[in-house]
Formats: structure tokens, C-alpha cells, sequence
């Protein structure tokens, strides 16, 4: 469901920031995805050209997201912009864009994906939720959902720093620094260039 979000966020931007047609992307992640999900994805003894063919799709939204945030920088920087509504709008969904696909990238990454943790199988820890390290905190058998890597997406992306979620390898490192990145600069950079356009 995440990714299927992510895909209509990419219909609110400006022309000028989605690389090609912009049904593009809907086409190249959606049509594998609607499949994916009818073959078992998420359970533990799925076979594992399944799962790299999520975080590829994963890979493909995050790398035309971060495609829309650069063009959208160089067209603040480069040329004289008078619509800066509709480059709010899209800064916007760049930003909620950058939220969802990365908690899809922490619920698909931490401790080997989704299938593992409702398993019940032990694997490397990525990110340490209060309700593990103190087990009074939630139920015995609790794990991690998708809304909990949402919301440690949503305040990496807001407050560029982990809040309750701590992120333990190094790989989960990476995820939440190149998040914060993305949120700096849509919040930031663009936000503020955009709001003077408005002036």
C-alpha cells in the first residue's frame, strides 16, 4: 500500500519534474507489484528472487523521488519561477514521498524483513524500539508493524534524527542519513525558495 501511495503522490507534480511520461513510473513499479503481492510476499520461505524484486521496486521509487527533488532544486536555482504554488505542491509530495518510501525501506530492511519478525526469527537488529528493549512496555509477542516504521520515517524526515526508533547497523544508518538529506532540502531549500516566490 505504500508504494502504491508513493505512485500517486508522483501525479502532483509539475510537468517539468518527472523525468519522461508520468505514467512511467506507475507502469514500471505497479505492474510487478499487483503480481508480487499474489505470490506469497512476506512469507518466510518465499523464494528470494521475490524479495529482490520488492527492494528493487523500492530502489526505483526512491531513485525517481530523489530525480523530481533534483530537477526541482536546479529549476528554483537556475531559472526565474513565478508558480510557486505548484512548486510548493510539488516540494510537498516530494517530501510525503520521501516519508513512505522510506518507512517501506525500514519495514522491508530491519531484522530481515516483515516475514521474519511475524516468524519470529531471530536476525541482525537494525533498529531498536523501546518496546524490545524494555519488554513491560507492549505484550510479549509484540513486533514491530508498518505504522511504527511510518512514524520513525515521519520524525527521521521532520526532526532529521531518529525519535524513539534507534537505528543500530550500519546499513540502517545509511537509510535514515540519506532520509534526512531528502527532508533537508524539501523542507528546507525549497520551502523557503518557494514561500519568497510568493512574496
Amino acid at each position: 500500500m505504500g508504494l502504491f501511495t508513493c505512485l500517486v503522490l508522483n501525479f502532483f507534480l509539475a510537468d517539468r519534474l518527472v523525468v519522461g511520461s508520468r505514467w512511467i513510473l506507475p507502469v514500471l513499479v505497479g505492474l510487478p507489484l499487483i503480481p508480487l503481492l499474489a505470490v506469497r510476499h512476506h512469507q518466510p520461505d518465499q523464494s528470494p528472487w521475490v524479495r529482490h524484486v520488492a527492494l528493487s521496486l523500492i530502489g526505483l521509487v526512491t531513485l525517481a523521488n530523489l530525480t523530481s527533488l533534483v530537477l526541482l532544486v536546479d529549476r528554483l536555482l537556475a531559472t526565474s519561477v513565478t508558480q510557486g504554488k505548484g512548486l510548493i505542491a510539488s516540494a510537498v509530495s516530494i517530501w510525503l514521498t520521501n516519508v513512505i518510501v522510506y518507512g517501506v525501506w525500514f519495514w522491508e530492511i530491519d531484522r530481515g524483513g516483515p516475514a521474519y519478525r511475524a516468524a519470529g526469527i531471530i536476525n541482525r537488529i537494525d533498529l531498536q524500539f523501546p518496546q524490545l528493549e524494555n519488554p513491560s512496555l507492549a505484550p510479549h509477542d509484540w513486533h514491530p508493524q508498518f505504522l511504527d516504521y511510518l512514524y520513525t520515517s515521519f520524525a527521521n524526515g521532520t526532526s532529521f534524527a531518529p525519535a524513539d526508533a534507534m537505528p543500530l547497523t550500519s546499513r540502517m544508518k545509511v537509510l535514515f542519513t540519506s532520509e534526512s538529506v531528502v527532508s533537508l532540502v524539501a523542507i528546507s531549500i525549497v520551502a523557503a525558495r518557494a514561500v519568497n516566490i510568493l512574496r
